[in-house]
């Protein structure tokens, strides 16, 4: 995956990075929460791992920027601080955060949670595409509009191939019809 670091603490930041790299990720350093931001704006990673505590901008305000964002995936971001407890935990989510680890960084809980982001970010995938699929009647040749609306398929075909459409039996159909009939 596409990985986004955002982090002041350089030792921090490059322990992050080599685990990520023995992990196979594609990582992408910030020195701190601004950094983090122009470098998110230049080419959005699907994952996001943001320190809380950054000079220029903080965690939870750059997880905040990236949420206002239409981007084209989604973005699973994790913060992974020292400052703990369930007030900040909460005030993570509230930011938009999906997850949260505790420094020091705990090898085999990155490699854990990089496993649900995955799973996460394949689901919305999935949604995405989903969503984007023409829904169509095979019976009456009618599709569904962003409107919820059932319309015939030619005013979604004529206009896109600037063509008329003229509805045939295709020889398969044809067979299938003509052994129904005798049956």
């Amino acid at each position: 995956m596409r990985i986004l670091i955002a982090e002041d603490d350089p030792v921090s930041r490059e322990l992050l990075r080599h685990s990520l790299d023995a992990l196979g990720h594609q990582v992408t350093e910030a020195a701190d929460g601004r950094a983090g931001w122009e470098a998110f704006q230049q080419s959005p990673a699907e994952v996001v791992i943001t320190d809380w505590m950054m000079p220029e901008m903080d965690g939870p305000t750059l997880c905040r920027r990236i949420r206002e964002v239409k981007c084209r995936h989604y973005v699973y971001v994790v913060f992974l601080t020292v400052v703990n407890g369930k007030t900040r935990y909460l005030e993570a989510m509230d930011a938009g955060a999906d997850d949260f680890l505790n420094k020091p960084l705990d090898r085999e809980q990155l490699k854990a949670r990089l496993r649900v982001a995955e799973r996460i970010l394949g689901l919305h995938q999935e949604i995405g595409e989903l969503r984007g699929a023409l829904r169509f009647c095979p019976g009456c040749k009618s599709y569904c509009d962003e409107k919820e609306q059932w319309q015939p398929i030619e005013n979604l075909l004529e206009p896109a191939f600037n063509t008329k459409v003229h509805p045939r039996i295709c020889p398969d159909c044809e067979g299938r019809l003509a052994r129904a009939g005798a049956d």
